[in-house]
């Protein structure tokens, strides 16, 4: 396994996350025995949200697991995001909503603390100066340890880091080979002759990276909005083929190829896999091993449909 330590936030943490959303789907032993695999990787981050099944049930059935285990509590990290309401339909990063949602949160994990809550997709209507007195209340109460975002945009952050006085040390944002709008702009910048040139995300990535905010890439094997993995999906035959070729050459499983390919980029980002299947995630756990060189990074990003300009 691969680890990073994420600047103002968790130290020695696995570049690679189990990300806890289909756990429902899983009884309260197989989520167990799928803890437990995902710990012998070395996989040492896991990550939950409120809003992940019914009324918390993704949170309830990893805490319920978690103590089955026997694992140490203080040697891994989780963390979970609050801010989707569902049944509401609207975002809320109000203060109460906030405080209320952690402990909504630790009761049903079983835990005394987060190592890290995440505000999750933008709300409309926040008031940060709410947001900082929350975060100020869940830190002095030891609650939460660190901070950070989902899918949130580079003004929205100045704005926040304006009032919060705690680090933002983490933003979660959809990056894959398939799905590469976070860095595409910036190679097609100017560039009339492909949609590709549209700014998305208003240099996010970048914003991240100058002001040492860790991204964890969420649906890293995934197409489309959650349309399924692209890898050994016929419409993607050129990708299969060169992730193929090179994880012949390094000897490991082609989505293990395809999670390098992230782990690759020197933003140091971590992913973040969904699987709730031990053997694909064994297969995952293989991309470290693949130390791609800047030609095979590069040959997989033309390979998905991507073009030099």
């Amino acid at each position: 396994m691969k680890y990073v330590n994420v600047v103002n936030g968790p130290q020695n943490a696995s570049s690679i996350i189990l990300g806890c959303m289909r756990m429902p789907a899983l009884s309260m032993d197989d989520a167990a025995r799928m803890i437990c695999t995902a710990d012998e990787l070395g996989i040492n981050f896991y990550d939950n949200a409120t809003c992940y099944g019914t009324n918390g049930e993704a949170e309830t059935r990893f805490g319920d697991a978690f103590a089955k285990t026997g694992i140490a509590r203080e040697s891994v990290f989780i963390q979970s995001k609050c801010g989707i309401l569902p049944d509401k339909g609207e975002f809320n990063w109000t203060k109460e909503n906030i405080l209320s949602s952690v402990d909504d949160s630790l009761r049903r994990m079983k835990l005394d603390y987060l190592d890290a809550l995440l505000l999750h997709r933008p709300d409309l209507l926040y008031e940060p100066d709410q947001v900082a007195d929350a975060f100020e209340i869940l830190e002095k109460s030891g609650k939460v340890r660190y901070f950070g975002v989902s899918n949130v945009p580079t003004m929205m952050l100045e704005v926040l880091r304006k009032y919060v006085r705690q680090p933002l040390v983490l933003n979660q944002l959809q990056f894959s080979l398939e799905q590469s709008q976070l860095i595409d702009q910036a190679f097609y910048a100017n560039n009339l002759t492909t949609e590709r040139s549209v700014d998305r995300d208003n240099g996010t990535l970048d914003y991240c990276r100058l002001h040492d905010i860790t991204v964890q890439a969420w649906s890293p094997l995934q197409h489309g909005f959650f349309k399924g993995c692209f890898v050994d999906d016929p419409l993607f035959p050129e990708l299969n083929r060169v992730l193929g070729e090179i994880g012949e050459t390094y000897g490991v499983p082609k989505t293990a190829v395809a999670i390098a390919w992230i782990l690759r980029h020197p933003a140091h980002m971590q992913a973040i896999v969904g699987t709730m299947n031990p053997n694909h995630l064994r297969d995952i756990c293989e991309a470290p091993k693949a130390e791609l060189t800047h030609n095979e990074w590069y040959r997989l990003y033309l390979a998905s449909g991507k073009f030099l300009p």
